[in-house]
Order: structure tokens, then sequence, then C-alpha cells
């Protein structure tokens, strides 16, 4: 499969990426960790290089199981994920409460203020199991925090090499 440019930037992506929400578990009942793993690589057969994943995803179980997939293969991958949707602590607008994996009730919480994005970003590579993250978004929009505070947190995470790419998810053209 040809790789093409992401909008404007130098990231070459499959134009097809697989959607890792189900394969963490959370809201939809699971999947089994072998039959995801197999998945991931199949797509990898196939020409689809792109996995889009969130820490929010089965709370970190998603990540983990992309980074156990990819290991020995990080290359042949483009890594998309996502931060600012916070299930520990109460910063930000309050978003939605849910039960996680565990049956634990959680308050969501949309927030993307600058250190938040960095450690978010620091727990993302340690689940990965990378040095690197492709594309990383703004999960959804957080009405507290200004715009300018997340570019900056995406500004240092590019000069330090974490990640190649920045962008939003979930915003519509007027936010952006």
């Amino acid at each position: 499969m040809e790789k093409r440019a992401l909008g404007k930037s130098a990231l070459p992506v499959s134009p097809i990426a697989f959607g890792a929400w189900a394969i963490g578990g959370w809201m939809w009942g699971g999947a089994d960790k072998k039959d995801a793993i197999r998945a991931i690589h199949a797509c990898l057969d196939n020409g689809v290089t792109s996995l889009d994943t969130a820490p929010i995803y089965g709370f970190g179980q998603s990540e983990e199981i992309v980074g156990e997939a990819i290991k020995g293969k990080r290359d042949s991958y483009e890594i998309l994920t996502k931060c600012g949707m916070r299930w520990e602590g109460t910063k930000g607008e309050y978003f939605f409460t849910t039960n996680d994996n565990g049956g634990v009730q959680r308050e969501i919480y949309t927030y993307s203020g600058r250190d938040s994005i960095i450690a978010e970003c620091e727990d993302s590579l340690r689940r990965l199991g990378t040095d690197y993250i492709d594309l990383y978004q703004v999960h959804w929009p957080d009405g507290t925090t200004p715009i300018e505070e997340a570019m900056e947190a995406f500004r240092i995470l590019l000069e330090q090499g974490k990640i190649r790419a920045a962008g939003v998810s979930n915003y519509s053209v007027e936010q952006m």
C-alpha cells in the first residue's frame, strides 16, 4: 500500500489505519490479546502500517497491546496516539463517568495543560515500548486550557524528538 503524507506534514502514513480502541477492552468487551496482536501483524502484512490508539482505550491497555505487537518491528509502523483525557485527578473539564476494565468507576476529564501533556507522553512512550510517537494529538477539546499551552507542550516534545507530528482529534473547524 502506498503511503501518503499526513496533512501538511512530512509524516508518511498508510491511507488506512488500524483502530485500537476495541483491543483495550473498555466499552467494547475486550479482545483476546493474542488475537489483537495477530490482527496488528496482519495489518502490516497487508500494507496497513498506521496504528491509532489512546491512553483512554482500556485505561492504557490498548497502548500496552500495541507496544507488544510492534516490539522488534517499530520502524515498520506509524503510532498515532492521543492525550488529554484524564482519569486521575480533576483538572480540566468534566467529560463523563464510566467504569474501567476492572469495574472501578472513573470520572473522565478533558485536560490539555502543558505539564499534563508532557507527563502523558512519557506514560504512552513507556506503555508503547518506544522512544517516539509519530502523531500525538489532543483527544478532545478542553475548555479550561488555552490551546497555546497545549501547543507549547507539543513544541517541547517535538524538540526532544519524542513526537514527530502534533495534531488534534474531535475538534470542529471553528475550534481549530
